[in-house]
Order: C-alpha cells, then structure tokens, then sequence
C-alpha cells in the first residue's frame, strides 16, 4: 500500500474515535443530567443515556443503503455532519426531549459510521495488513473512550454546574476537522467497479494508493467475480446464512460480556463498591487507558496469531474477571479490589472481541453484500448494546451487583465454546477466498 491509500485508511479510521467518545462522554454527565431535569429511571435509561444507541441501531440497519448507494466517501462526509450537529444541539439543550433528539442524530451518525468506515478499510487494505489496518477503527474507538473519560473527569472538577455542556460542545472542532479532511480521501476502488461500473476511475485510485502489484492482484480478483450478480445479490438467502449466524453470535457474545454495560455505569458501580464520585471518574480514565493500551496488544497480535486465539484469551481471561468482580460484590471487597478485576476483564476485552470484531465483520461477508451485511451485523451489536445500556438503569438498582456480573460471566462460557467448535480463522486469507469458503453451497 502506498503512502496515500494508508493515509485515506487512517483519516477513515477517526470514525471510530468519534463513535467511541460521543458513545460514552454520557457516563459522566449520567447524574447532573437527572438532577437537573428530574427524570424517572425508565426515562433516563431510555432517552438519555441509551438514546445514542437506538441512534446507532437505527443507523447501523440503514447504514449500508447510503455506503451502496451514495458511495463510502460521500456517506463518511454525512457521517461528520450528523456527529458536529449532534455536538451543537445536545451543548445548547434546553430539555431532556431536545438533548434526546441531538443525541440520537448522534447515535444515527455513529451506526452509519460503523458500517461504511470497516467497509472502507477492508476494500482498500491488502490481505496481509487487513487485520491490523482494520484494527485503527476500535484503536481510535478505545482512544474516544479515554478522551471521553478524561473530559469527563476534566469537567467534573473544573466547572460549575453548566460542565457536562462544555463535555459535549467542545466536540464540534475535532468533529468539523474530521468532516473536512474527508474531502481529501480516495473513493473505494471495489465500489467504484462493481457498483458504478467505472473502471477508470478505479484505475487511478489504485494508482494513487496501492503498488502495482496490489493493484493487479485486487483487479484480477474483482473480474473474477461475476460482477453483473452484485445487484441481484439477496443478504438474507440460505448462500449467506452462515456469515450471517457468525456475525449474530459474535455481536450477542460482545455485548453480552457486559462492556457496555461497565463503560457506561462504571462510576456507578464503582460507587457501589464505596469510591467516591471523582475517584470513580478517575478510576473510569483508568479503564480507558488500559482499554488503548491493550488494544494497541490487539493490534500487534491480530495478524500474528490470527483472530480465533485472540477470542481464545479474551474468553478466558473474561471468565475469571467477571467471576472475580462478582465474587467481590458477594463478600463486600474494597472498591480497589472491584476496579482490578474491572481493568482486567478491560484487558480481556480489547484483546479479545475487541480487537476482532469490526475487523471480522468487515471480512466474513463477501463483497456483493458487504455493506449489508455489516449493516445486520452493527445492527444487531448496537440493538444488544442499546438494550444492555437502556436495561442498565433498571439493574443497577433492581439486582445485587454480584448477580449481574455473575451471569455475564456464565454467558461468555458459551463465547468460549462458540470460538473452539463455531469460529472459522480469517487470518491473511484474501476477501475472496473467504467469499469462497464461507458461501453456503
């Protein structure tokens, strides 16, 4: 890959920071936000907190119609638009239903994103670096996420009761940046052969961000392919049920191991532990650290030692963790105590799901359904991820934390045996070799 095309994949890559920071910069405006608009539990798990990720559901089942239709560049340019109105509005709000609505236009932003920026990545990469280069979107994801936690943590002791609007409003630079640096960035050369039919635009993309050697090898598969079926191609077919069931395990698995659920409660659970409110924000910087510092771990690893052992490690190492933070809220261990095992099921994670599955995704659905499919896959991971966080605010009060922790931990045994005897390796196998070998017969 030449300068240029590494260039256009991190610049696409930034999606995933804003999806990571707008997602989470909530958890530390969790509690001003209901004192000052006195809210109901339902209310505030539904349209506060979790709103961002009925956003993102509703953006990832949508998102690969504009990524087909419109193109991979022009939706990513949609995409920071939505995420710099979102930051104006939900800044400038004056009632829990306006902040709601910027919220999810938010949410919607972060959806499409997570479709058409893996997308991206996975068209422009070369096999052997795929892994890795995919990898950017949750290494900028992670790194949202601590930036996220840091502002909060900033904010908390800096500002007056107006605070949690300088968490949100001060967004609107980085995400204009964003928006503009797009402009710069070379359209999908796969996209523009199979969808437009127009190879010579093709051509000079290629010449611009591949070797020739690259060029030539992608050329010859993409006319390999019988590319007058790419708009015939159905999703929901029995050729694609099994990427489909992979793609549905692997999101339920991923939400399921209770990430979100930590990365939006994790000052509150900890405060049920007995830390106080900065040291719980604090504590939550802490989890983001570790998060991108584990990812980058993840990174060095993905196209080492493949996909499948790293859901290997992270499986286990989830098991012992949450077992570890339930038995410790069963016999009222330190809020120290909670927070290790916090930070190595964090650990676990971003070596684990973490570091896998945007890339995943991005790989195991071939390239007529491609957008599609991802859109089902993001779909499904941010309708679970939604129904954790709305769910969350009920929980939290309703169950003894031990319980709650206690069955995530049952739940990622059955992610273990889903990896040994379900998950097929991905690791340096060429997009359409995959197609191939995963298609249904």
């Amino acid at each position: 890959m030449k300068r240029k095309g590494f260039l256009c994949v991190l610049v696409v890559s930034i999606t995933g920071f804003l999806f990571g920071f707008d997602s989470v910069i909530v958890s530390g405006i969790n509690v001003p936000l209901k004192q000052l608009w006195h809210t109901s539990d339902w209310f505030h798990g539904t349209f506060i907190i979790s709103m961002v990720l009925w956003g993102s559901v509703t953006g990832s089942l949508l998102g690969g119609y504009p990524t087909e239709k419109l193109g991979r560049k022009k939706t990513l340019i949609l995409v920071g638009c939505m995420f710099v109105v979102s930051s104006l509005g939900t800044a400038l709000s004056v009632s829990p239903h306006m902040f709601s609505l910027f919220r999810f236009v938010g949410g919607l932003g972060a959806g499409i994103g997570s479709i058409v920026a893996p997308t991206y990545i996975s068209e422009v990469a070369d096999a052997r670096h795929r892994g890795r280069l995919g990898m950017l979107f949750q290494l900028n994801l992670v790194l949202g996420l601590l930036l996220a936690f840091l502002s909060n943590y900033f904010f908390a002791v800096s500002f007056g009761e107006d605070n949690w609007r300088w968490m949100l409003g001060i967004m609107v630079l980085p995400y204009s940046v964003f928006t503009l640096l797009l402009f710069g960035i070379s359209e999908s050369p796969r996209w523009l052969i199979l969808r437009k039919g127009d190879t010579a635009s093709a051509l000079r993309v290629l010449d611009r961000i591949s070797t020739k050697e690259e060029a030539d090898r992608l050329l010859q598969a993409i006319h390999a392919e019988d590319t007058s079926s790419v708009h015939r191609e159905r999703l929901f077919s029995r050729k694609y049920a099994r990427v489909l069931v992979l793609s549905f395990l692997m999101s339920f698995f991923n939400q399921f191991s209770g990430i979100s659920f930590i990365l939006f409660y994790a000052p509150e659970v900890l405060a049920k532990a007995g830390s106080g409110t900065a040291q719980s924000l604090l504590s939550s910087v802490a989890i983001g650290l570790v998060n991108v510092v584990f990812t980058l771990v993840g990174v060095y690893l993905i196209d080492r030692i493949g996909r499948r052992r790293l859901m290997y490690v992270g499986s286990i190492g989830y098991i012992i963790s949450l077992a570890m933070i339930a038995y410790g809220f069963y016999v009222g261990a330190s809020a120290v105590f909670i927070l290790v095992f916090m930070l190595l099921f964090i650990t676990s994670h971003a070596v684990g799901q973490g570091a896998v599955i945007f890339v995943y995704m991005s790989e195991i659905f071939p390239t007529p359904v491609r957008a599609y499919g991802q859109a089902w896959g993001m779909g499904v991971l941010n309708g679970f991820a939604a129904l954790i966080t709305l769910s969350g605010a009920i929980l939290i009060h309703a169950f003894q934390s031990w319980m709650i922790f206690g069955g995530f931990a049952l739940l990622m045994i059955l992610q273990l045996l889903f990896t040994a005897f379900i998950m097929p390796e991905t690791k340096g196998i060429s997009l359409e070799e995959l197609e191939e070998r995963l298609s249904v017969k």
